[in-house]
């Protein structure tokens, strides 16, 4: 009697336990069935997936020179420019084209005659106006000169840290280095010299800005202009580091290139 007892009660308890596992099965179904109802309902996180793909392949498209010509970064990018200059993969890249370079630069033997020269362009180059583009939501806005001139005045542009550790590397390396920029002399000069000599960029081989003789000239003629100029002094330009397209086309653009990234601006 005892026995069928036992039995009995072993029977109730496989019986609950099976409709609890059974209960189990059904809340977890409905569980999933209820996301995947959502996720369809809810498209906004495809969007924002499509979002960040199309600006990825947009800076991607601007930095390997496929969108000449544009103006200012599409307003739905300015999330992502925004995440990529202060987020520290602008830095990361810049150290990582600096290390490159630098890897180049220890195969080269200089001659005796102090003429081997580097060509570093200023803006964005040697110093940063990450500060007056913030304002300007990363390049969403567009390019106001008169605005740009005011925060240069200013001479606060910080020194961008991997461009002034090769500026030092070449220098100690004995490179002439020549930094060649589009300022205007007479009203930018002397603010752009201090603001260099303030950021650590101290015995360069000359700084070269725009002469009134340069008015109405575009970014590569004028450029061009001048590293024929170097050339006929006797210079060797063994390398040509710039954030701008414009900066390394033309004539007389050196043995070797370097392309920073800017996806802020363009400079025809």
């Amino acid at each position: 009697m005892f026995a069928m007892c036992r039995l009995c009660w072993v029977k109730d308890a496989l019986l609950a336990t099976m409709r609890g596992v059974r209960e189990v099965v059904v809340i977890v179904f409905l569980a999933i069935c209820s996301m995947a109802n959502a996720i369809k309902s809810c498209p906004r996180a495809t969007v924002v997936r499509d979002e960040v793909s199309y600006c990825l392949s947009w800076r991607m498209s601007v930095e390997a020179n496929n969108m000449a010509g544009w103006r200012t970064v599409p307003m739905q990018c300015l999330p992502y420019i925004q995440g990529y200059m202060i987020g520290g993969q602008y830095d990361r890249d810049m150290a990582f084209i600096a290390d490159q370079i630098l890897s180049y630069v220890k195969g080269i033997v200089l001659s005796d005659d102090g003429m081997d020269a580097w060509i570093l362009d200023v803006d964005d180059t040697c110093i940063s106006n990450l500060f007056y583009y913030k304002g300007k939501r990363f390049g969403c806005d567009p390019y106001d000169p008169k605005g740009f001139k005011a925060w240069a005045l200013k001479g606060g542009c910080p020194a961008i840290s991997a461009v002034l550790g090769l500026f030092d590397k070449l220098i100690e390396s004995g490179f002439k280095v020549i930094l060649l920029t589009g300022r205007d002399e007479e009203t930018l000069g002397q603010v752009t010299i201090d603001n260099l000599h303030n950021q650590g960029f101290i015995g360069y081989e000359r700084l070269i800005l725009r002469r009134a003789e340069h008015k109405g000239q575009g970014a590569i003629q004028y450029k061009s202009g001048i590293r024929k100029q170097l050339v006929e002094e006797g210079y060797r330009i063994w390398g040509n580091v710039g954030d701008q397209w414009s900066d390394l086309q033309g004539d007389y653009k050196g043995n070797r290139t370097f392309k920073l990234p800017n996806p802020m601006y363009f400079v025809p």
